[in-house]
């Protein structure tokens, strides 16, 4: 199977359809699925445009909109992320992944899919200390802090990853792992990107929570975009678990964004069951997940704890074998994602029908339909236990929100003010550098032509040394990870300059 990653997209969807048909011209070749890291800018109208958290000289409509409407028709199986430049409300409606046009998935908050026998997984938006640990309590009208906050990474999407057994083979995310830079060519980054040293120096350059579900999850490969430059990398993980060590690497690539002149897209040729058919379908386990954790969805604005080994209540949720049985015949055996686009304008509500037949299928609950107070959990079904969409051990302890004013019910009465302290993360393994190798060597990006386009956000452009257009052809091995640890981490330390 020939995939095409792209780094950020910004809105230019037509124009990276047009590259990669002149890829396949020029190399004879079909590419069967493309992948973008994020900052997509899935924009319908002007309330989408309003909704994004950019500048008003990039708040421009792009191309998107053509294929919502039909006017154009994706050439390309198409999957995404979100990342912080984004049409949230549109994104908003798809918390757990959906059509947001024809033949363009989006996987949602965070989502693991599998296409053709290849299991790919995805977290959505940026890391920020400050909103980590809060609930998803975002809705419209956004404010301007909300508008932003609303594409922070949670924890509860980064604690259910975490519960993922089965072999990721490829993971994607917006953000950098943290401490990326240290697995490649950090001399080359800084070339292109000077200014990223204070933050290497630091150890301020990418995001905590990425990296450690990349040594848990231990991906084949872990594609990202944000930072908006090519750079490539190799981790190697050593797991301990049986009696031989065995030796497992994730390949890296981050990709820049489609301007021209910008290393923004790359082919691989990635092996696939040829008896499958190059489809989307659910993920068992992952619908599993969703399904035994749905008790810990939280739309408060205050902070709150997931449970732990030091819990009294279940904090392991990897599913059985029976867990796993029970989920796929909610769904009749059949875990082909259906093609159930819907546009706008034959649903008058914000509740999308998609994700109103997933979560009524799965017996969980929409998130945006809590908000609107649209939803009820007692409507599910007649066997799933009534649970309060807060309900979590930890949630009515004494942590509670820093800043009172963004408390959605102001009239109860205000938790006192406690400070807490979670346990220290552990150091990262140490890993030898990879320095030039085969996948760094090789890991070339199609150049646009140079074409009038204006950068659509704060990038200080820096020259790229030209590369040649090759493809690439990168094995995907069926190995198992190791049993995780799912203690709780320290995310509270927050940066002034965190990138936004």
């Amino acid at each position: 199977m020939k995939i095409a990653i792209e780094g950020c997209a910004h809105g230019e969807l037509q124009q990276i359809y047009n590259t990669i048909n002149l890829i396949e011209k020029r190399d004879n070749i079909k590419v069967d699925l493309l992948i973008c890291c994020g900052d997509f800018q899935a924009t319908r109208n002007n309330e989408d445009l309003l909704a994004m958290a950019v500048p008003l000289k990039y708040r421009q409509m792009c191309t998107f909109h053509k294929y919502y409407t039909g006017e154009l028709v994706a050439p390309v199986l198409t999957l995404f992320i979100g990342g912080n430049h984004e049409a949230s409300n549109h994104l908003q409606e798809l918390s757990y992944g959906g059509w947001a046009a024809p033949n363009i998935y989006y996987i949602g908050l965070a989502g693991v899919i599998n296409v053709g026998g290849i299991r790919i997984g995805g977290l959505s938006g940026i890391y920020k200390s400050n909103d980590y640990m809060r609930g998803r309590f975002e809705k419209q009208p956004y404010t301007e802090q909300t508008k932003r906050s609303i594409y922070h990474i949670r924890q509860l999407e980064v604690f259910r990853l975490k519960q993922l057994q089965q072999p990721i083979d490829i993971m994607l995310s917006h953000d950098w792992p943290q401490g990326i830079e240290n697995h490649g060519n950090v001399k080359q980054l800084l070339k292109y990107k000077p200014f990223f040293e204070t933050d290497i120096n630091e150890g301020k350059l990418g995001s905590k929570p990425t990296r450690e579900l990349l040594d848990a999850l231990k991906p084949k490969y872990w594609f990202a975009a944000h930072l908006h430059c090519k750079f490539a990398a190799i981790v190697n993980h050593t797991s301990d678990d049986n009696e031989e060590m065995e030796k497992k690497c994730t390949k890296f690539l981050s990709l820049d964004k489609c301007l021209p002149k910008k290393r923004f897209l790359q082919i691989l040729d990635v092996p696939h069951d040829d008896s499958k058919s190059i489809n989307l379908m659910y993920d068992l386990e992952w619908l599993s997940i969703l399904h035994l954790t749905n008790h810990l969805l939280n739309i408060n604005s205050n902070m709150y704890y997931l449970p732990g080994p030091s819990a009294s209540e279940r904090y392991d949720f990897t599913p059985t074998e029976e867990e796993k049985t029970a989920v796929l015949n909610m769904f009749s055996h059949d875990l082909r994602i259906p093609n159930n686009f819907i546009t706008l304008e034959n649903y008058k509500s914000k509740i999308n029908p998609q994700t109103t037949t997933f979560c009524e299928k799965l017996c969980i609950d929409d998130p945006l339909a809590l908000l609107l107070g649209q939803w009820s959990r007692s409507n599910l079904t007649e066997n799933e236990p009534e649970m309060d969409s807060t309900f979590s051990s930890f949630v009515n302890s004494t942590v509670c929100s820093n800043n009172e004013d963004e408390l959605i019910d102001k009239t109860s009465e205000k938790l006192p003010m406690s400070p807490f302290v979670l346990p220290e993360p552990k150091n990262d393994s140490t890993f030898s550098n990879i320095n030039e190798n085969s996948f760094l060597n090789n890991c070339s990006s199609i150049i646009m032509p140079n074409t009038s386009t204006e950068e659509s956000c704060e990038d200080v452009h820096q020259p790229q040394d030209a590369v040649e257009n090759n493809v690439i052809n990168i094995e995907v091995n069926n190995t198992t990870p190791k049993t995780k640890s799912l203690k709780r981490r320290n995310y509270q330390q927050t940066y002034e300059n965190d990138c936004e």
